[in-house]
Formats: C-alpha cells, sequence, structure tokens
C-alpha cells in the first residue's frame, strides 16, 4: 500500500499541487496524511506522525520531494530509521529507496544532506542580503569565493551528477564562472589534504 505525506511551511502555500502528484504515483487521496503550514524543521509534525503510524511492512512511504519530508540530514536520518524498522520504503517522487538496502540507505543520507545544504543556503544568503542592504541601502550578491568548508561541499554535491550547473549556480548565488573556479579550488585543496595525509 502507498501511504502519502504532504508538508507546505506557510499557511499560504497549498498542498493540493503535492496531493494531486501523489494521486499520479497511485496514492488513495484518503491515505495523504498533511502538515499546513509547519516547518521543515520543527520537531512537532502530526501528520508525519499520523503517516508513519499508519505504515505498514512492505507500504511505500511516498513524498514528491524530500524537502517535503525534513529539512536537515539528522531528523531525515531518524524518519528514515523509523520507516525502515517498519519495513517500509521510501518513495520520492515516484522512485523508490529501500532504507533496509545499504545503497538506497546511502542515496537517501546523501539527498538529505544536500536538501539541508540548500536549506541552508538560502537561509545564509537571505541573512547575507539582508545585512548588506541594511548596510548599503540596496541588495548585494554571494561573494565570490566560498569557505573551504563550503566548497568541499559544493564539490561533493557536484560528483553525485544529481544536479544541473544552472542548479547549483542558483543555489549557492555564484555565476558559472565562479562555481567552476571554487570547484576547481576545491579539488586542489582535496588532492593537498590527501597528499598530506599520505605522508
Amino acid at each position: 500500500m502507498k501511504i502519502g505525506y504532504a508538508r507546505c511551511s506557510t499557511a499560504r502555500q497549498d498542498t493540493a499541487v503535492q496531493i494531486g502528484l501523489l494521486g499520479k504515483i497511485g496514492v488513495d487521496r484518503d491515505r495523504v496524511y498533511v502538515d499546513n503550514g509547519v516547518s521543515g524543521r520543527q520537531s512537532k509534525r502530526p501528520g508525519l506522525e499520523n503517516a508513519i503510524n499508519a505504515s505498514r511492512e512492505g507500504d511505500e512511504f511516498c513524498v514528491t520531494k524530500l524537502d517535503r519530508l525534513s529539512r536537515s540530514a539528522g531528523d531525515l536520518h531518524n524518519t528514515v530509521e523509523r520507516l525502515s524498522a517498519r519495513g517500509v520504503a521510501l518513495s520520492i517522487d515516484g522512485k523508490v529507496y529501500d532504507p533496509s538496502d545499504p545503497m538506497g540507505k546511502m542515496f537517501i543520507g546523501m539527498l538529505g544532506l544536500m536538501a539541508e545544504f540548500e536549506s541552508d543556503l538560502i537561509r545564509a544568503r537571505t541573512r547575507d542580503a539582508i545585512a548588506a542592504a541594511a548596510a548599503a541601502g540596496k541588495m548585494k550578491g554571494r561573494p565570490h569565493t566560498l569557505t573551504p568548508e563550503e566548497r568541499a561541499y559544493l564539490l561533493q554535491v557536484y560528483e553525485t551528477r544529481q544536479f544541473k550547473i544552472e542548479t547549483l549556480c542558483k543555489n549557492t548565488g555564484l555565476k558559472r564562472s565562479a562555481l567552476y573556479s571554487n570547484l576547481a579550488l576545491a579539488r586542489a585543496e582535496q588532492n593537498a589534504s590527501d597528499s598530506s595525509h599520505r605522508h
């Protein structure tokens, strides 16, 4: 059986689109659990709790996008563990991942880290923009270089081949040339770190 879960962060956002998409992959409307106006970082999500509790062994737990399920890798890990313990597979936009399978579990973990990274970037960019607007009276773009940690993470995300360059540019606020130079720098830093560990 397919159990669906839909969530929107603000009361104004509508879950109807998510419910429609879940219907297209075979989830009955009466098996879709909803959290309206609830952030993915909130621990109390009654709709999610009810959806997990309704799941039985052999079921598929369906979401349209991973960020509907969680915005934090730790929280996602906890949810996936609970589904796995029940013998329930996770379906993201119609693609089914079995958390009890090591490859499925690893892939869900990677997706969770990317969703959290994207969320953190959005929050950081918003904070930067507000601070810059207050200081200069106008919005300013993100600086061309990232921190070493951000660069290393960007390289990891880029090497999964899951995202188009345009998407990475949009998510990081970097122009294509700056994105490639940060990737090159991350590779150089990684190689330097690897060689120092070997010596």
